[in-house]
């Protein structure tokens, strides 16, 4: 019994220093799986628990630094992990902690929440639990998606947002519907935007537009078809008018949306017959080869390389097949809805995209994978290279690649002396 202290209250500076010393353990997805000596596994699962609670807790907090740095582990931790279990229990606390960073946060917590809220339907799936989720946080989703008055980037996320989770819960043909059409309600006044000759404002809601158009055409590889006819009779004679579009992002999700409609159009009609052909593969051919100095090399080539595989697609009805690795298995994406589909959950997912396909079983239902494979430890041990048999053989392919890139230099220099 000594002289009671005075203790100081734990401020909000001091909140924000504890989260982000927290926070560093989720800086890296890969820091899960690093090479190291052997641990127990239901010990680490628990230490990976209780900082969560904390996470969760601290959403909370009074400081917005302090909100935002929990949101940001919390996603780390889902996009890199499988917590269901631990998600179930907890489910109804986070949801209500996202739908109150979005009302009341600033641009960059709204993104966060609205971030962690993909992720968290895809850690759930298309079950109750995330309709439960949707009802909720949908409403509010929209209300900001359509506020002109909230940040672009906050309504770009939240935009994202809407289109992810309604296309995992969405069983009610309603509901759906109902979020395209709020969807396409900010995309189409990009048409609008084309045809004005003010061009005011044109790049500062292109962000908005492209990830408004992205979500929408998500949301119509999982539509009816007879629905389908009517969104390709709708769109399909004004989308080529954004691939005049300034920004590189929006002549990209034009390119791809053509070319999934085109696709999807053929499915439905094997004789489908499009007016204006000759103009729009001449405005992709254009694309495909655009060799304009304005624009830096970086953007030409990806804008090449994206619009040949669109002509290919329009004009001969072709798709360049791309294999995916994750463990063991292989996946192909063979066809448009499939690469939008997969290029959609690898954006919220980041790295943590393999793991997912291995062991999600929501995700491995949409690339109709089956159920995940089972391996057992001594499997995956003999599987598993070394940090050093790393290193050898990228030290190897980096000395071969330097070898063949010399001898091509020395041809091109005695070429130049040639002629």
């Amino acid at each position: 019994g000594g002289q009671p202290r005075n203790v100081q209250p734990f401020s909000d500076e001091d909140a924000s220093i504890e989260t982000m010393s927290h926070c560093s353990g989720f800086s890296d997805p890969a820091s899960f799986t690093e090479d190291g000596p052997e641990v127990d596994e239901e010990a680490t699962q628990e230490d990976l628990e209780y900082k969560l609670k904390g996470f969760i807790d601290l959403t909370l907090d009074k400081s917005a630094k302090t909100r935002q740095a929990a949101l940001e582990s919390l996603k780390n931790a889902f996009s890199s992990k499988i917590l269901y279990e631990f998600i179930m229990e907890r489910r109804m606390t986070l949801t209500d902690s996202i739908e109150r960073c979005i009302k009341k946060g600033k641009s960059d917590e709204q993104c966060a929440a609205a971030g962690l809220a993909c992720l968290l339907c895809v850690q759930m799936g298309s079950g109750i639990e995330s309709e439960e989720i949707f009802k909720t946080l949908g409403p509010v989703l929209k209300k900001i998606v359509c506020d002109g008055t909230a940040s672009i980037q906050a309504r770009q996320a939240c935009a994202t947002c809407l289109g992810i989770c309604c296309f995992i819960v969405t069983d009610d043909i309603t509901e759906l519907y109902s979020t395209m059409e709020c969807l396409e309600n900010i995309f189409t006044k990009a048409y609008q935007r084309d045809r004005d000759t003010n061009g005011v404002s044109s790049t500062h809601n292109t962000v908005l537009h492209v990830s408004s158009l992205l979500a929408w055409t998500l949301l119509l590889t999982i539509c009816p078809m007879n629905e389908v006819k009517k969104k390709i009779e709708m769109h399909l004679h004004k989308l080529p008018s954004l691939l005049s579009c300034d920004d590189l992002n929006m002549r990209i999700a034009a390119g791809e949306t053509l070319a999934l409609l085109f696709e999807l159009a053929r499915e439905t009609d094997a004789d489908f017959f499009y007016e204006d052909m000759d103009l729009l593969t001449e405005k992709l051919r254009a694309l495909a080869t655009d060799g304009n100095k304005h624009r830096a090399k970086v953007d030409k080539r990806k804008q090449r390389s994206v619009f040949r595989d669109v002509l290919r697609a329009v004009e001969e009805r072709d798709f360049p097949t791309e294999m995916v690795k994750f463990g063991p298995e292989r996946m192909y994406i063979d066809c448009w809805v499939k690469k939008q589909t997969y290029e959609t959950f690898k954006e919220i997912l980041g790295s943590g995209m393999q793991y997912h396909l291995q062991s999600n079983d929501f995700l491995r239902n949409v690339f109709e994978l089956g159920p995940p494979v089972m391996l057992d430890a001594a499997t995956l041990k003999t599987m598993k290279i070394s940090r050093f048999e790393r290193h050898l053989y990228n030290s190897a392919a980096f000395k071969a690649r330097t070898k063949a890139r010399s001898k091509c230099r020395d041809k091109r220099a005695d070429m130049g002396e040639f002629f």
